[in-house]
């Protein structure tokens, strides 16, 4: 049987041994010193003149005098003696001289925020490493604040992401049970991107800032232009839905040219706006209307003009604008509608347009 641990090197008590009671207080008095290691030096290379009894210290280099041949050595000042502790790789001690928490890594003692412990390879804070992220943290908050000028700082706080050449990330990936759900910051460019996926394989950029210009593009923002193809024949006084047949642009998808709607694909204020150019049938003294109806049945309000006659064939535009407040898939329409007399909406001059606002 050993006759101490591997650890501490506490001393056991042997079978029939005599006087056990010395044996447990030497362990006992070896734990007094070890636990809760605080130390009030660890640079010194001298023992002080006049040290109180339980003073410990970490010997400095090159000791002399009464800590001759200790460096690196705990000691504890006991009875009028001091006594020597050797170290094991992993002691950690608290320096309370200079405020200061030190680790032994099996050869000296080091700072802990020391430049040895700066160039680690691996850190992981509540979980091991993955082989991806040297640095890896897992828990439920994090929080990162400015040194202020009253602690010695300047009361900035600034994070920096670098990367080598334009082609290569900088930037912040957000993921869902380490399923990635959006990106932020410089993907494949010098150009601030945010993008989505549903499924961490398609991405969709909601906004790109140019790098150049500072120009914000928003590839993916619901938004249309749509025109007829044909005259619009509008018998007098009747409300007709404008046929929206031809795309200019169409994001989104938002433009149901089949039913002549746009379709709202999210809740939001969407801003619409149309140009309605009159086409004379028999005559050219009518009344030309225009609206915007929700869900085919509600008019939009502010929505609702006209202009009265006499028209200019094939010249005379309508151009009523308004903004809405749209539920998701809320559909809203253009409407025409001559007063008194029959008429056309004119081919490729008459269009209706719209897009998200906020």
């Amino acid at each position: 049987m050993a006759d101490t641990s591997s650890c501490l090197s506490l001393p056991f008590i042997q079978p029939n041994q005599a006087q056990k009671h010395v044996t447990h207080n030497e362990a006992l008095r070896i734990l007094d010193v070890l636990t809760q290691l605080a130390v009030l030096t660890d640079d010194q290379p001298t023992a002080p003149a006049d040290p109180a009894e339980g003073d410990r210290h970490i010997v400095g280099d090159a000791a002399t005098g009464d800590w001759a041949g200790h460096d690196g050595q705990l000691t504890l000042f006991e009875n009028g003696l001091w006594q020597y502790f050797e170290p094991k790789s992993g002691w950690r001690a608290y320096v309370t001289g200079r405020d200061a928490l030190v680790v032994f890594d099996g050869s000296e003692w080091i700072d802990l925020d020391s430049d040895e412990l700066q160039e680690i390879s691996t850190f992981g804070l509540g979980m091991v490493t993955v082989p991806t992220a040297p640095f890896s943290a897992k828990l439920n908050g994090a929080l990162w604040t400015a040194l202020y000028q009253a602690d010695g700082g300047d009361g900035d706080i600034i994070s920096t992401l670098n990367k080598e050449t334009a082609a290569d990330d900088a930037g912040f990936v957000f993921q869902q049970d380490f399923g990635t759900r959006a990106l932020f910051g410089l993907f494949g460019s010098d150009n601030i991107r945010l993008a989505t996926s549903p499924n961490g394989t398609d991405f969709r950029d909601g906004m790109i800032v140019n790098a150049a210009t500072g120009i914000v593009e928003q590839p993916n923002l619901p938004r249309f232009k749509g025109a007829t193809n044909f005259d619009n024949y509008t018998a007098a006084d009747v409300w007709t839905t404008i046929a929206i047949n031809e795309a200019e642009f169409n994001d989104q998808n938002v433009l149901d040219a089949g039913a002549n709607q746009f379709v709202a694909p999210v809740a939001g204020s969407y801003l619409f706006g149309a140009a309605l150019t009159f086409k004379q049938n028999t005559t050219d003294e009518v009344q030309m209307s225009a609206r915007f109806l929700r869900n085919g049945a509600d008019v939009i309000s502010g929505s609702l003009c006209e202009i009265t006659g006499p028209h200019v064939s094939e010249q005379t535009v309508l151009q009523p604008q308004t903004m809405a407040q749209l539920s998701a898939g809320d559909t809203v329409e253009l409407q025409g509608r001559l007063r008194g007399s029959d008429g056309y909406f004119m081919a490729d001059q008459t269009s209706f347009w719209g897009f998200k606002v906020g």
